[in-house]
């Protein structure tokens, strides 16, 4: 029989504890808890640490469990699933709307367009799954810096190019506006990431009212705001069409 290793076993009793309860805990508190030299316990929390599976506290020097690990807690939901589930939503949003609809998730410091609706009309239209979009000018992007933790750390370490005149690059100015995301359920993009381009998306949250994803419509300025702002009836149907995904992903009522 295999033998286990015995430093896994203890990053895992070290997981399972932070997990344990709400509140942070010191080195003593860990080590204590595990039977473990401090020293033995720092090196495993450092580690898992760099890994991002755990964070420090600066001011308490206290640990928590870290944003990568709350990431890979919902891999268990597949980009297929989540495809699957807002099918019908999107194509709703899509009649509705009368603009295109895009669906897209975090990956590699972007967001990946994991489902795309045309735009129901007769115009020449490109399909876009598998296109990625930027995460600090557009809306879909905005809306996943805003409510998950990886994409927010991503995005603050990232070099947020200036795409047109409207890109807001500098950093302060930039989290004011994932505040102001967060604050009002969704994020918009008008002319800062395509010259006469605008949209509007939504985060989708799944049973644990973890973000997962992102919807949204995009379309020409002078469809998509009235008086330089985005028409409020589209808004409207964007949140709807994401709290109806979430739903069926399990996370109730938002």
């Amino acid at each position: 029989m295999a033998r286990n290793i015995q430093s896994l076993e203890r990053a895992a009793a070290m997981l399972r504890l932070l997990a344990g309860g709400e509140r942070r805990l010191g080195l003593s508190d860990i080590a204590s808890a595990l039977g473990l030299a401090k020293g033995t316990a720092h090196g495993i929390l450092r580690t898992l640490q760099l890994e991002g599976f755990v964070e420090q506290d600066e001011a308490s020097g206290r640990y928590q469990l870290g944003a990568e690990l709350l990431r890979l807690g919902t891999t268990y939901l597949d980009v297929h699933e989540l495809r699957a589930r807002a099918l019908v939503w999107t194509d709703d949003l899509a009649r509705s709307s009368g603009e295109s609809v895009y669906l897209g998730v975090l990956h590699q410091q972007g967001v990946l367009i994991v489902h795309h609706v045309f735009r129901p009309d007769d115009s020449r239209q490109v399909l876009e799954i598998g296109a990625m979009q930027p995460l600090h000018s557009t809306a879909l992007g905005k809306v996943l810096s805003a409510y998950d933790p990886v994409a927010h750390s991503e995005v603050i370490e990232a070099d947020r190019k200036a795409f047109t005149d409207r890109t807001v690059s500098e950093l302060d100015a930039f989290e004011n506006i994932l505040d102001i995301t967060r604050a009002r359920g969704y994020s918009v993009d008008v002319e800062e990431t395509w010259e006469g381009v605008a949209g509007v998306a939504a985060p989708i949250h799944d049973r644990r009212r973890m973000p997962v994803g992102a919807v949204g419509i995009t379309g020409a300025v002078e469809r998509l705001c009235r008086d330089g702002e985005l028409r409020p009836e589209l808004i409207a149907a964007v949140r709807d069409c994401a709290r109806a995904v979430s739903r069926d992903l399990g996370a109730g009522r938002f």
